[in-house]
């Protein structure tokens, strides 16, 4: 049976220029679907009726959270579909998307990169991984091999090399891309595992995967389209591939018991 209810989350740090247009995708693919199910068209309504965008501002500095506040009447979201403003303290991505994911109380929740990386006419794949599992990860990655993330800077793509490499040995096991920004979750699954959650940096997913493996969830890994959008807020400086590193090593130790 169709859930009902879906949150999308969306982490936004300083986004002010790039989440009005985000927003006008998503609304645009959501009301063209929402028209094109009213109308009987086949496949059209594999997303739940009543959808929630819940904007999660990390403690912006810019007009984020006004921009969301102010949008425009003729802007506003399609017909069923709510969007919701959440402002927490600044605390990186993945404290942004912990409190945005424990705040929805939607049957399933997706949390998805404010940049719309990967476009919204990838949401149906996610929730039908979420008919049969509690778990579905993005995946830049496709059945044949060709990897999405073969237009990032060539040094982004050797640090997601090694980065992969660490973390598949010491953490994540078999999946191979960790750092797709497009997850989605049950919401008994999302709120048990965000409520164990404790990394904040950009090694977050990897905690999520290695607790949802740990405690026995139905992982789905699905491949979804996705292109680099330029405008990332990680700066790859020495402090930061120490904190990455850090935090791969003491995420089974975190969680070495339980």
């Amino acid at each position: 049976m169709l859930p009902t209810s879906l949150t999308i989350v969306l982490p936004a740090y300083n986004e002010e220029d790039r989440l009005g247009p985000s927003l006008d995708e998503l609304f645009g693919y959501l009301r063209r679907r929402g028209e094109a199910a009213r109308e009987g068209a086949i496949g059209a309504a594999a997303l739940p009726p009543e959808i929630q965008i819940l904007i999660v501002d990390d403690g912006s500095t810019d007009g984020t959270a006004a921009l969301v506040r102010a949008r425009p009447e003729s802007a506003r979201p399609p017909p069923g579909i709510k969007l919701d403003l959440l402002v927490v303290p600044h605390g990186g991505k993945g404290a942004a998307v912990r409190a945005g994911m424990l705040a929805a109380a939607s049957e399933l929740i997706v949390f998805a990169d404010a940049d719309m990386a990967t476009p919204p006419d990838q949401l149906p794949k996610l929730v039908d991984a979420l008919a049969v599992h509690d778990v579905a990860l993005g995946s830049r990655i496709q059945p044949d091999g060709r990897d999405m993330r073969r237009t990032q800077p060539g040094y982004r793509r050797l640090l997601g090399r090694v980065f992969h490499a660490g973390a598949s040995i010491w953490v994540v096991g078999p999946v191979k891309d960790t750092q797709c920004g497009f997850k989605g979750f049950t919401r008994a699954a999302a709120h048990d595992l965000f409520e164990r959650q404790m990394v904040t940096s950009i090694v977050f997913d990897v905690e999520l995967i290695h607790l949802a493996r740990r405690r026995g969830y139905r992982i789905a890994v699905v491949p979804i389209q996705w292109s680099d959008k330029r405008g990332s807020r990680m700066n790859a400086r020495p402090g930061l591939a120490v904190r990455v590193a850090w935090d791969l090593f003491r995420i089974p130790l975190l969680h070495r018991r339980g």
